[in-house]
């Protein structure tokens, strides 16, 4: 974790945040590459989960909604933690992570953990208090007078966004059971215990589908979106040896839920909840019929049945998924120097090239115009198609190690003899084989190698 936290903020991916003014605790920023990154894995979701399936639509819900929304949800009651402070130094812990820290067995999602009795606090040894709940949410004032009925929350998830605009959807849409929605966007829980990089964090977002089926529909609709989330892995290049689906008993469920499958990454941390698949009855759907008044059941013209839907939603954390994709690509080699029998160490980041921030570097062999002028030229051109980083600083063995560091698939070399034979380098980040193109034949053969 040190390697890649540190890389990824030599590099440009992630930055403390608000860094001048000494930071806040595990708040960060995506730089140049990061965002790149994370548009990316998003633009990849949208297509694969959204555009290529007849059977989706995508949404974007309110940050700020009625607070009867989360009322309904059981959010306002029920979305907490359970906490201990500490009598001595006040430090405040969530009891479940004291507990799993122990290697005893917590509760997870059904009840506050009370086996705390023999456990001191990590800081100073101090004893704990008694077990508390604290929600999550955050709470903001709407409106220009505070006071009673302006209390609103930011959504601690997008979900209900998707539920509450489900009748609104079926009617617009014209789309048939069975059917999903998909989001992306931002979330926020009022987190006690951060960290491990941009793994556990405040402000996040996530990318959720809600999938409508009939009930008898729900088995074989679990197991197929379980295949879509593997398909998705393999496309972002996960390891595939540290991925593991968990199946999570009845008494750690959440209480709406009949099955959830967590898909679990080995982080350098531990093994840790990466995506989930959940079965959620009809629990939403039911919940804001009755607080709403409203008819949200679905007809079947064709049938003439009238019911209320089940759903099978697919949850995938944007961070979670980024660091698990630069944990994937982080590779270190050693290979061959200049110098015969000699070798280096080689940082490069494996990132398959749909998802690279940077997909081709052309690089001149000098500053001098008569190749940096050409080498501009063909930068632009092929900016049309790919993401394309143009880079005249330095040695070109030191530009291919940064493009390595940075995870760009090829690097195309503008040399002198490309003013002669119209022709240039490529070089594959992987092999590092490099192999002469003529220039017209350029987009072709990189359109090749990233299919």
């Amino acid at each position: 974790m040190e390697k890649l936290t540190s890389l990824t903020r030599r590099r440009g991916f992630i930055y403390p945040g608000s860094d001048i003014y000494g930071g806040m605790a595990n708040s960060w920023d995506y730089g140049p590459l990061g965002v790149q990154l994370r548009m990316n894995v998003k633009d990849l979701f949208w297509r694969m989960f959204v555009t290529s399936r007849e059977d989706m639509v995508g949404m974007d819900a309110a940050i700020i909604m009625n607070p009867k929304v989360w009322e309904a949800s059981g959010h306002t009651k029920n979305f907490s933690d359970p906490l201990v402070d500490c009598k001595s130094c006040h430090h405040r812990y969530r009891a479940d992570h004291l507990l799993e820290a122990t290697s005893a067995e917590p509760e997870y999602n059904t009840s506050a953990p009370q086996s705390l009795t023999d456990i001191k606090c990590p800081k100073c040894g101090g004893e704990l208090t008694e077990v508390r709940n604290f929600n999550l949410m955050f709470e903001t004032q709407v409106g220009a007078v505070q006071g009673e009925g302006s209390t609103a929350y930011l959504r601690p998830e997008t979900a209900p966004g998707m539920f509450t605009n489900f009748k609104n959807v079926v009617e617009t849409s014209r789309k048939k059971i069975p059917f999903g929605m998909a989001q992306i966007g931002k979330a926020f829980r009022n987190e006690i215990t951060t960290g491990n990089f941009i793994f556990r964090v405040r402000e996040f977002e996530q990318m959720e589908v809600e999938y409508f089926i009939e009930e008898d529909q729900w088995e074989a609709t679990f197991k197929e979106w379980q295949q879509i989330m593997h398909d998705f892995a393999d496309a972002l290049g996960l390891d595939n040896s540290k991925l593991h689906d968990v199946e999570i008993s009845e008494e750690e469920r959440a209480f709406y839920s009949k099955r959830t499958v967590d898909f679990e990454y080995e982080y350098p941390f531990g093994q840790k909840e990466l995506w989930g698949l959940v079965y959620r009855t009809d629990h939403d759907l039911k919940a804001h019929m009755d607080a709403s008044g409203q008819d949200l059941t679905y007809h079947d013209q064709q049938t003439g049945k009238r019911f209320l839907p089940h759903v099978i939603e697919p949850s995938m954390g944007l961070g979670r998924t980024v660091l698990a994709a630069l944990l994937s690509a982080y590779t270190e080699e050693e290979v061959a120097t200049a110098k015969e029998g000699e070798t280096a160490k080689r940082v490069v980041m494996k990132f398959p090239s749909v998802i690279a921030p940077v997909q081709v570097a052309v690089l001149p062999l000098s500053k001098k115009d008569e190749l940096s002028k050409p080498a501009r030229e063909l930068a632009a051109k092929l900016r049309k198609k790919f993401r394309v980083e143009y880079d005249e600083t330095q040695s070109i063995g030191k530009r291919y190690r940064r493009q390595d560091e940075i995870g760009t698939p090829l690097c195309v070399t503008f040399d002198f003899y490309s003013i002669e034979d119209n022709a240039v380098t490529i070089r594959d980040r992987d092999t590092m084989e490099q192999k002469r193109i003529k220039i017209p034949e350029l987009e072709t053969y990189i359109t090749e190698q990233f299919s």
